[in-house]
C-alpha cells in the first residue's frame, strides 16, 4: 500500500478516535450542546447500526463487511493512478472505515456526535469517520469516471468517450 495513503489513513483514524474520545469524556450519552442555533449541535449518541441506523444490532455483519471493504481497498489502491485525488480518496476511506470498525470491535457500537439541522430536517447524527468515508467514496467515483483507475493510464471507458 502506498505510504502516503497509509499515513493519511492513520491521521484520519487518530483524528476520528480523538474527537470521539473528547465528546465521550465531556458529554453524557444523548446530551447535546448547541453550537449554531437551529443548524448545528454536538450530540453524543451510540449508533448500533450503520448509516442512518440501518442494520441495527448487526455488529458482527458490519464488522465482517468493514473487513471485506478494507481488503478490497488495500487490494486496489495500487491499481489506481498515483495522484493526490486517489491518495485522498483511499486514505479517507481506509481511515474512516478503521475508525468506525474499531468502535464496533471495542464498544459494540459507533460513537456519533455531529448533529445538523438542514432546511428544517434533523439530519442523522454522524462522526468524522462517516464524513471521510463519504468524501473518499465521492473522490474515487470521480477518479473512476475520469479514467484514473488503471495504474496511471486512461481506462477503456475514458478512451471510448474521447474516441466515440
Amino acid at each position: 500500500m502506498s505510504k502516503r495513503v497509509f499515513l493519511l489513513a492513520l491521521v484520519i483514524f487518530i483524528s476520528d478516535q480523538i474527537t470521539k474520545s473528547i465528546v465521550g469524556t465531556y458529554l453524557k450519552l444523548n446530551q447535546s450542546i448547541v453550537v449554531i442555533k437551529n443548524f448545528f449541535n454536538i450530540k453524543y449518541i451510540n449508533n448500533f447500526g450503520a448509516s442512518f441506523s440501518i442494520l441495527k444490532d448487526s455488529r458482527v455483519f458490519l464488522i465482517i463487511l468493514s473487513l471485506i471493504a478494507l481488503i478490497i481497498l488495500v487490494r486496489y489502491v495500487n491499481s489506481f493512478k498515483r495522484n493526490i485525488g486517489n491518495i485522498l480518496g483511499f486514505g479517507f476511506l481506509i481511515g474512516g472505515i478503521l475508525g468506525n470498525l474499531s468502535d464496533r470491535v471495542l464498544f459494540g457500537y459507533v460513537r456519533d456526535f455531529l448533529d445538523f439541522y438542514i432546511f428544517g430536517y434533523d439530519f442523522p447524527v454522524f462522526n468524522l469517520a462517516d464524513s471521510f468515508i463519504c468524501i473518499g467514496v465521492f473522490i474515487l467515483i470521480i477518479s473512476i469516471i475520469k479514467g484514473e483507475d488503471q495504474n496511471g493510464s486512461k481506462s477503456k471507458r475514458s478512451r471510448k468517450r474521447k474516441i466515440g
